[in-house]
């Protein structure tokens, strides 16, 4: 895979896929810019090099667009470029669309060192169906195209896919970062390596799971992800069996190795604001009215001694209901550990784990924060990321 400093791109237009999607609150303010920053040393790099810069990116679902009742222009990117003109304290053009013969004028107008952002590439349905056509027209923008974004390359779409084909194509520095750090988990890890995996949706995690208890010395399993596991093995009766999927998944994992780490004590509740009651304990012993709404503190006591040991960690999903205190104890205990462990190299992705860290203020003690949620774990998991082969 070329990388950015491969190429000449004085006076050429680059166009750089960026990702761009930012969390708004309701009155439409980003609240947080952390993918954004993370895109500015390519952009000023370019900048610096005498490039004209086309900056694309998505924001939002096709589908939230279409339900959420808001009109597709609360989808606007217009907000990203007015916080990329503070970050870099330079005029940013942003173009009101992203293909058509006035984009195509406007950007062989374009002189040295000029920023252009275009319009949400996901108000074309093109760019979701990976349709050809949409991605020769955005190859009409540009001499030599960029992905910087890494955590759309698990993604087909027109943008990551297809735009590499029409022309000379390369890695920005954000992405040659998450693939160089990523890789060295899979291929040269410092050991001990311990992996911290929770969250929600076991779908997307079993071949995750396989992947890591195979390379780590340690796995740690919490969340939703690890009661069901604990439902799969038999410990926890009376809940609603999951998909055949997962069931197969879950079987494939050696759940009787020494590595792996499922929780000992859980926090319970019949109520997730936990104003009826709330106690702890042991997995098999949560009652059918409650649910396992956090890790215990036996639990937090192994997990952190474990994590004290570690050269490297890898965390990816929330231990808990994190959004609810006193659920989120377990999550930010945890954090707190990895975070004491000054001698690891630590490794954290995934939006609901991201948006805890800030909430507990953490998220800066990290050494790599992945702006790859679904990207990361496909590429811990051994799949081959196809923005990332659009590149070869």
């Amino acid at each position: 895979m070329k990388t950015l400093k491969d190429f000449k791109v004085k006076n050429k237009r680059v166009l750089v896929r960026c990702d761009f999607n930012v969390p708004f609150d309701e009155k439409g303010n980003i609240e947080d810019d952390f993918r954004i920053e993370k895109a500015i040393p390519t952009i000023e790099y370019l900048v610096k090099n005498k490039a004209k810069v086309i900056l694309i990116s998505h924001l939002g679902r096709l589908k939230e667009m279409k339900s959420s009742g808001c009109e597709v222009k609360s989808y606007s990117l217009r907000p990203v470029a007015l916080r990329l003109e503070k970050l870099l304290g330079r005029r940013i053009e942003f173009l009101e669309d992203c293909i058509g013969e006035r984009i195509e004028k406007r950007t062989k107008e374009m002189k040295q060192g000029e920023i252009f952002l275009l319009e949400n590439l996901r108000f074309h349905k093109g760019e979701k169906e990976n349709d050809p056509k949409f991605a020769k027209e955005l190859a009409k923008l540009g001499d030599i195209y960029i992905n910087n974004a890494f955590g759309a390359c698990h993604r087909v779409h027109a943008s990551i896919t297809d735009l590499p084909q029409y022309l000379p194509s390369g890695g920005g520095f954000l992405l040659e970062k998450e693939v160089k750090v990523l890789l060295s988990v899979l291929e040269n890890p410092w050991r001990p390596l311990v992996a911290v995996i929770g969250g929600v949706k076991l779908e997307s995690k079993t071949k995750l799971l396989k992947e890591l208890l195979e390379k780590a010395d340690h796995l740690l399993i919490g969340g939703k992800i690890a009661n069901t596991v604990l439902i799969v093995k038999g410990i926890i009766v009376d809940r609603p069996w999951p998909s055949e999927k997962v069931v197969e998944g879950i079987k494939e994992l050696n759940l009787t190795s020494t590595k792996l780490h499922l929780p000992l004590d859980a926090i319970a509740s019949p109520d997730r604001t936990g104003k009826i009651y709330i106690r702890q304990s042991a997995p098999a012993k949560v009652r059918k009215d409650e649910e396992f709404l956090d890790i215990g503190p036996e639990t937090i006591k192994i997990f952190s001694k474990i994590i004290k040991e570690a050269k490297m960690i890898v965390w990816a999903g929330p231990l808990g209901y994190f959004e609810q205190p006193p659920f989120d104890k377990g999550s930010k205990e945890i954090a707190e550990a990895i975070v004491r462990n000054y001698k690891a190299y630590k490794i954290v992705g995934g939006g609901d784990t991201l948006f805890a860290l800030s909430q507990f203020g953490l998220r800066d003690k990290f050494d790599h924060v992945s702006t790859g949620g679904g990207a990361m774990l496909s590429f811990l998991s051994g799949e081959g990321l196809p923005g990332l082969k659009a590149l070869e």
